[in-house]
């Protein structure tokens, strides 16, 4: 239904909906999947005159790892002059290395059952999928454990959002020069840890709201590790300002 509203409110007011869907393999939570902004579009009265692109990426989804750079878009409904001139304007530019190129091919076309590599690769993809499984059920435990901290399951993607409690003197202290409570925080936790998260005030958290956005790509082992920190360093922020 928020899918369903959106384009609706879009193709109502001529706005070009920009739809990001580089996660739509990374889906970790059961009995849920993945619903494109097209097959809404498509599927739904008044999205007929919808302008739509639609973008996907190996290097944010599942087969690229964060690491592999290639992707695509797709233009629905856009006028054909205005295609004609992103064309234009993406073919004076440089191509994507050949790795991306590679990556890109075969998340678009992936070796079908019968052919040679198709045990090889699909065997692989599951051993990457299931990793990110579990280490998304490992930070996320992890972090729920830490008195002060609350985090929510991470059910895709690659990123947990945990909202932490901080004490009245951390977060006047902040005040005081002129920061958010979780900008200090991130930056007492980089300086003491070395573990770099991004303050969740940057992404329209609620008033009130404090916390950090971080991801579960490190291997499990330094993951293990990295919660740990997580956990010595909330400990020691809290001792200093209560």
């Amino acid at each position: 239904r928020t899918l369903e509203t959106i384009c609706k409110f879009c193709a109502a007011n001529g706005i070009v909906l920009l739809a990001d869907e580089v996660y739509q393999r990374n889906i970790y939570a059961p009995g849920k999947e993945f619903l494109s902004a097209k097959k809404i579009a498509c599927e739904t009265k008044d999205c007929e005159d919808l302008q739509l692109v639609s973008f996907h990426s190996t290097s944010k989804g599942l087969i690229g790892e964060c690491g592999r750079r290639g992707g695509y878009m797709e233009m629905h409904g856009i006028d054909p002059y205005v295609q004609a001139q992103v064309y234009k304007l993406a073919s004076s530019g440089l191509c994507s290395g050949m790795a991306g190129q590679i990556m890109t091919s075969l998340m678009v076309n992936p070796p079908k059952p019968g052919e040679e590599s198709y045990e090889l690769f699909t065997d692989e993809e599951s051993t990457i999928f299931n990793s990110l499984v579990r280490r998304s059920k490992l930070l996320v435990d992890g972090l729920n454990k830490i008195e002060g901290v609350t985090c929510e399951p991470s059910e895709g993607a690659m990123y947990a959002f945990p909202k932490i409690e901080l004490p009245k003197g951390a977060v006047a202290a902040a005040e005081e020069n002129n920061q958010t409570p979780d900008t200090m925080y991130a930056l007492s936790l980089l300086d003491e840890t070395g573990i770099c998260v991004v303050p969740a005030s940057g992404f329209g958290q609620a008033d009130g709201r404090i916390g950090f956005r971080t991801t579960f790509l490190p291997p499990e082992d330094k993951l293990v590790k990295a919660v740990d920190e997580f956990k010595r360093h909330h400990e020691l922020f809290c001792q200093k300002w209560n």
